[in-house]
Parts: C-alpha cells; sequence; structure tokens
C-alpha cells in the first residue's frame, strides 16, 4: 500500500515556518488552496518528537500539529505572492475537542486539516482538525495574531 501523495516536502514546509529539525512535526502538505491545507504527519510516533514526556505525546499536542498547518498555510499563501510570512502569535483555541488521551500510540498517519475562516487587519483564523484514518482525533479552532 503507499502513502498519500505529497505536493509540498517536509524540508519545503519546513522552510516556510520558523520551526525547524524535530520540532517541524509535519512531514508534508497532500493539497492546499487559497482557504484550506491538508498536511501528514507521523512524528506522533517518533521516540525523539521534541512534545513527548513520560514516553507519552498528549492529545493535548495536537493543538501544536493543527498550528503549524496554518503556519504552512500562511507561507505558502505568502510565498504564491511573492511575499514572506509574517511572524505570528496563537492568540486564543476554542471549541477544542480531544477525543483520545494520547497520540503516541495512533497507529495511522496523521492528517491535519485547517481552513481559514477570516484573515484581515493582521488576524487570521482558522478551523483545524487532526484525523487518524477516519476517526478525527480532535479539532480546534485558532485565532493567530500577525506583527507588522
Amino acid at each position: 500500500m503507499t502513502g498519500p501523495a505529497i505536493k509540498v516536502t517536509r524540508d519545503e514546509l519546513c522552510d516556510l515556518i520558523p520551526h525547524s529539525g524535530i520540532m517541524c512535526l509535519l512531514d508534508g502538505v497532500r493539497d492546499w488552496t487559497d482557504d484550506s491545507i491538508s498536511c501528514i504527519s507521523r512524528s506522533h510516533q517518533s521516540q525523539d518528537n521534541p512534545l513527548r514526556r513520560n514516553n507519552q505525546l498528549s492529545s493535548v499536542h495536537t493543538m501544536e500539529y493543527g498550528a503549524q498547518a496554518m503556519a504552512v498555510h500562511g507561507g505558502l499563501l505568502a510565498k504564491q505572492y511573492g511575499q514572506s510570512i509574517k511572524p505570528g502569535y496563537l492568540a486564543a483555541l476554542r471549541d477544542v475537542e480531544l477525543l483520545v488521551p494520547r497520540i503516541d500510540d495512533v497507529e495511522e498517519t496523521l492528517v491535519i486539516s485547517a481552513k481559514q475562516l477570516m484573515a484581515g487587519d493582521g488576524n487570521l483564523m482558522y478551523v483545524f482538525k487532526i484525523m487518524a484514518g477516519d476517526r478525527v482525533i480532535s479539532s480546534a479552532r485558532a485565532t493567530v495574531i500577525t506583527q507588522g
């Protein structure tokens, strides 16, 4: 069985965000449009995942996976228009649903989907969900404030 087709590789997406090395949690971008992105990751199974504590990875860490997908989306949009991404800060998480206690024991590849709901005046709002196979394991709505 082959894995999902990748349109943007890990190296390319890591160049778009401030995270580097093992802190870049995503493995690739499957698809993206002007208002959405779908990424994949298997880093939740890695023993050297930097978020791992006591040999476990809590489902709360899926919020970082979602935030990185949002940042990659912003980086791809900026690159498309010949710009660079402005630094952003996660200002709020709302409607957070954590449907599993931990993710280090999830066998499937994670699929991280994010949809931009609003962009203007330095503020961005996205909704994202993380899936393992055909089940949603977490979701949230996030607000990001950019500088400059």
